[in-house]
């Protein structure tokens, strides 16, 4: 007869920690959502759009904000 052993997966991760990842994740895609856009389809006007608040200032933020969010996820005690 063989012993059958009864071992229980565990995640590497709490349900928490997740939960703080994917919100980091989103924070980042916004952040980079934000960046985009701005050109001009034509090469010879310039516009200047590309140099607005929003992309200069609030979407660096955000993508490091968001990277603070995936550092505390990863670094949090997944037993509380």
């Amino acid at each position: 007869m063989k012993k059958q052993n009864n071992i229980k997966q565990e995640f590497l991760f709490g349900k928490r920690n997740y939960i703080f990842m994917f919100i980091g994740l989103a924070v980042i895609a916004l952040g980079f959502i934000l960046m985009a856009g701005g050109g001009s389809k034509d090469p010879n006007y310039f516009n200047p759009e590309i140099y607005s608040w929003q992309r200069i200032r609030l979407a660096p933020t955000l993508v490091i904000v968001g990277l603070g969010i995936e550092i505390y996820a990863i670094l949090a005690n997944p037993k509380k």
